[in-house]
């Protein structure tokens, strides 16, 4: 499932072709995503000018003239691709062409532009949410701070995990403590920080609920590798693409994700990277300078 880096990617690559123009027109191609769209959604979104175009978590959010919020989620095998006057972006070569049966959702602008939402596996999701209740609906309440928002410090960690007896990469994974984090982001984020995904998150934490060394080192090395997954426009293991329809770059400079068997990278660690399975995830890890 994309996570923060490959979504904000996508809305970097959304951004700039739906924000100041009009949706003139919207092609619900299926009644239902992973769940059913709204029965008037086309009616309440033909017409209106896209205002700005947000990311919370890993869900999408586009903000309309009217008051109304687009909320989309990628899913699992979802992407958004961006054609102009009827030439597709998505041509360049090596690029494989978007299968028209998975063109579930097209948004034809003022601008010329058609933005189609691909989704093979259908677990994306688009709901319309009325004004002033994004924050209010279910799917977004109760998500912890944005790690790259200045919400999001040393402080905020470790009260968010004093007293959990919990594994810290359990703690990383719930979007209670930390929004939009995933497995490919929290194992790389430890790495950085040489801390163990098997280390108990109180640790982190003094019993007062202050933060540690590790909980600085952490949050600096979470901020650091989303930002330089965003930088690489995501990671393309499976299905992400960017809106252009080139492949993201990060997967290259994985230092212990899906890398289980090699040697860890850190300088003079000397150590081999390992796969544990943690709460039925793959966790990779390097068990000689992760401690």
């Amino acid at each position: 499932m994309p996570e923060l880096p490959e979504v904000e990617t996508v809305r970097r690559g959304l951004e700039p072709v739906m924000v100041g123009t009009r949706i003139l027109r919207v092609e619900a191609r299926r009644p239902d995503l992973r769940a059913p769209l709204p029965r008037d959604f086309a009616e309440r979104v033909e017409g209106e000018t896209v205002l700005a175009m947000g990311r919370r978590a890993k869900y999408l959010t586009a903000e309309l003239a009217s008051g109304d919020v687009l909320l989309m989620h990628l899913g699992m095998s979802g992407s958004f691709r961006v054609s102009r006057d009827g030439e597709e972006t998505r041509s360049t070569p090596g690029t494989r062409a978007a299968a028209a049966a998975h063109d579930h959702v097209v948004f034809h602008l003022s601008s010329g532009a058609a933005v189609t939402f691909n989704d093979p596996r259908r677990f994306g999701l688009m709901l319309i949410v009325p004004p002033g209740g994004l924050d209010r609906h279910p799917l977004l309440r109760g998500i912890g701070p944005e790690p790259l928002g200045s919400a999001f410090d040393s402080n905020v960690l470790a009260a968010a995990c004093a007293r959990r007896k919990t594994s810290l990469k359990a703690a990383l994974l719930d979007q209670r403590v930390v929004a939009g984090l995933g497995n490919i982001y929290v194992c790389e984020a430890l790495h950085r920080a040489r801390l163990s995904p098997r280390r108990v998150a109180a640790s982190i934490a003094t019993r007062s609920g202050a933060p540690n060394a590790r909980a600085v080192a952490l949050v600096d090395a979470i901020k650091a590798v989303l930002r330089d997954a965003i930088k690489a426009g995501g990671s393309s293991l499976r299905d992400h693409r960017r809106t252009d329809g080139e492949l993201g770059a990060f997967q290259h400079h994985f230092r212990v994700y899906d890398r289980a068997g090699e040697a860890c990278v850190t300088r003079g660690c000397g150590g081999t990277v390992k796969r544990i399975v943690q709460n039925g995830r793959s966790t990779f890890y390097c068990p000689r300078c992760q401690k």
